[in-house]
């Protein structure tokens, strides 16, 4: 029962990881007006933070070009879904906003707990 439940936890840290492009997306296409800029930071938005995923966090580190562990992970990953919970809210989805935050929370916490970090 244990291993389902951790196996969940890993799944939602898939579905978070997805949520925080959708969310920086969703920021980008309403940021302004205009097309034009919609269009960059709708589609630049995701990319940074893809890159800044590739480089730092991918794979839990493993996939990583620049692995982090300890502290710096803690600090990137609160960085990363930070960023998607304030695009929600930046985006005028406060509740999504505070969705997204908790749930990055109840997954870190249970990854501590169950080492899967």
């Amino acid at each position: 029962m244990l291993g389902i439940a951790k196996g969940a936890n890993m799944a939602l840290m898939f579905v978070l990881e997805l949520s925080v492009l959708a969310s920086a997306g969703y920021w980008g296409f309403t940021v302004s007006p205009h097309w034009a800029i919609k269009l960059l930071a709708g589609l630049g938005a995701p990319a940074l933070f893809v890159a800044a995923w590739a480089l730092f966090g991918a794979g839990g580190g493993a996939n990583a070009v620049f692995p982090l562990t300890g502290l710096a992970r803690a600090a990137l990953e609160i960085v990363w879904f930070g960023g998607g919970a304030l695009a929600l809210y930046a985006a005028g989805s406060a509740f999504p906003a505070a969705v997204l935050a908790v749930a990055f929370v109840v997954n870190a916490v249970l990854r501590i707990v169950w080492k899967q970090v």
